[in-house]
């Protein structure tokens, strides 16, 4: 998040659109998964029955916490890098220095 604040505003605009892009995929694949394995593709009634109001939520939740899990294991992934890249900044800096 520290690179955030010295984004141009083109680059800022970028990440949002990037991140309202990712999240309406996200929805789009969560609908169609929970749909074809809530619905029958033949229904009956106007209304979703119980059962499968059920299973909407359930497979609703199951998605959110999978993307909540992978978002957090991205974001450490992410610092982890960072935190790599900083370490062998300062390696060079000091090898560069040393000579």
């Amino acid at each position: 998040m520290a690179n955030l604040a010295g984004m141009t505003a083109d680059q800022m605009r970028l990440v949002q659109d990037l991140e309202v892009e990712m999240m309406s995929d996200m929805y789009t694949r969560m609908t169609n998964a929970c749909h074809a394995k809530c619905i029958p593709s033949k229904f009956k009634d106007a209304e979703l029955g119980k059962g499968e109001a059920v299973c909407i939520d359930r497979c609703v939740a199951k998605y959110w916490e999978i993307h909540e899990q992978v978002g957090r294991k991205l974001q450490s992934l992410s610092n982890l890098d960072e935190e790599t890249m900083k370490k062998l900044q300062e390696q060079q800096k000091s090898l560069t220095g040393a000579s």
